[in-house]
């Protein structure tokens, strides 16, 4: 017997030993080739990490209007606006309810009417006690009710109102898709300024370092002197700095595109070409005066002005027909012991509500009176901003041959900094002054470059031809 508790024993440990050692064996090669994927992703970023897809304006600004969190959520407020109207249309169709209840009372009153409306009154029921103090009573009462509204005034108002807060709705989107290819605009722009600016950073590194090969080389050949090639090394230094940071600038601009399209991920742009041709700004007003979000505020006017005749539909009666067929059992709902039906017809007129009537319409119209003035403000508003974006314009254009000009100047005089330090006529710090001058006109030519794009699709914001001007938009071969 000891023997045979000893082999058990030894059976179970040893089962329990192996079944211990192949768990512990499992999980550490799963953690083990776990390790391992990371480590061969953090040594190859290019497993995981995508290149930037790269899209041009027409891509970016088609992607946005179908990918934009507003956009969505734009559809969903025209949908809602819709269904409002057919809301407001509802009302004029038939109502069909059904109704179930039941009752038990021994109220005189209501045993009396349940007994005739189940169709069981008796003569014994009209004995004075049964009268007085009858014996408890159920009642099953099953009813279908149909009404129908003939003629409402205020019906037929609110359904004008709905249809006026549809195109209200519908107008405000058509004007946020405008203000979402802005945004993609300047986001777009924003990268290719971006990566204009770190293009500038690389020739700026480029030539501080033929700057500092030009200062060992007068060092070494004993015509120049040490400080200058430290002066050169610095500036190398900063410039590689430089570099960093407008990689950095780059980096977050393809983000922000990405996300003004509605992506989750960078994107980068392609290159854009415009030509910039204004047309007399009397062709801008007048488009500015049909911009969607204009008429969307004329669309609430006449929601104001259906709102003055919703106010006044109080003094108008309304007229409309119902009918009720009804089924009563003492025992349950589903059978009948006596039915009935009743139709009537109704005209319902409010001759006298306290002079709330008259308050409301007065309210009504002082509202009326305020989108009135609302839309004449907006209008103003609408004809000053493109005034400002058409000057903005002007500006910008003038501001580039500037900046131009300013460029090949600085180019010209870093050249004869050149030519006379390599002829020890003047001193490095002057060399390096003019190679400031040169990245800081670089950067001014950059900057009014797309300043003047902007501007430009700023101006056909303003005006309502934004779209137009996405159409004319070019790309460039980079």
């Amino acid at each position: 017997m000891i023997s045979r508790k000893f082999f058990l024993l030894r059976v179970f440990s040893s089962f329990f030993y192996f079944s211990f050692y192949f768990l512990f064996s499992f999980f550490f090669l799963a953690l083990t080739a776990g390790s391992v994927r990371m480590v061969f992703a953090q040594e190859n970023p290019s497993a995981s990490v995508k290149a930037n897809p790269r899209m041009d304006l027409h891509q970016a600004v088609e992607t946005a209007l179908k990918e934009n969190p507003r956009i969505k959520a734009g559809h969903w407020a025209v949908k809602a606006a819709k269904e409002g109207v057919g809301v407001s249309k509802g009302h004029f169709y038939p109502s069909l309810s059904f109704e179930s209840r039941y009752m038990r009372t021994d109220n005189p009153t209501y045993v009396f009417m349940a007994k005739l409306d189940q169709q069981r009154f008796a003569a014994s029921d009209f004995q004075i006690s049964s009268l007085n103090s009858p014996p408890a009573i159920n009642d099953f009462q099953d009813s279908f009710r149909l009404d129908q509204v003939i003629y409402s005034r205020r019906l037929i108002a609110g359904e004008r109102m709905s249809k006026e807060d549809e195109a209200a709705e519908g107008l405000d989107f058509e004007r946020l898709k405008e203000k979402v290819t802005m945004d993609t605009v300047k986001a777009y722009l924003g990268v290719i300024t971006a990566r204009n600016f770190l293009d500038a950073a690389d020739k700026a590194l480029n030539d501080t370092g033929e700057h500092e090969k030009l200062a060992k080389l007068r060092y070494n050949s004993g015509l120049g002197m040490y400080s200058d090639v430290l002066r050169a090394d610095a500036a190398q230094k900063e410039a590689l700095n430089g570099v960093a940071l407008a990689q950095e600038n780059y980096e977050v601009a393809k983000r922000a595109l990405g996300l003004a399209i509605g992506e989750t991920q960078s994107v980068d742009a392609g290159g854009i070409s415009y030509e910039i041709g204004l047309k007399p700004i009397a062709f801008y007003y007048a488009s500015a005066e049909g911009r969607p979000d204009i008429k969307a505020i004329e669309a609430g006017y006449k929601k104001a002005e259906n709102g003055v005749e919703f106010a006044s539909s109080g003094y108008f009666p309304e007229v409309g027909v119902s009918g009720q067929y009804q089924w009563n059992d003492h025992r349950s709902p589903l059978d009948g012991e006596g039915s009935s039906y009743m139709a009537t017809a109704f005209l319902r007129w409010n001759l006298f509500d306290g002079t709330t009537r008259e308050h409301e319409v007065s309210q009504a119209k002082a509202r009326a009176m305020q989108a009135h003035e609302g839309l004449e403000g907006a209008k103003k508003e609408a004809v000053f901003m493109v005034f400002a974006a058409y000057q903005d314009v002007l500006a910008a254009q003038k501001s580039l041959a500037y900046a131009r000009a300013e460029l090949d100047s600085a180019k010209e005089g870093r050249r004869l900094v050149e030519l006379r330090y390599k002829n020890s006529l003047s001193p490095l710090i002057d060399v390096l002054d003019s190679q400031v001058m040169v990245e800081k006109a670089r950067t001014g030519v950059i900057e009014a470059q797309n300043s003047l794009i902007e501007k430009f699709f700023m101006l056909g914001f303003e005006s309502g031809r934004i779209s137009e001007f996405i159409q004319k938009a070019g790309q460039n071969k980079e």
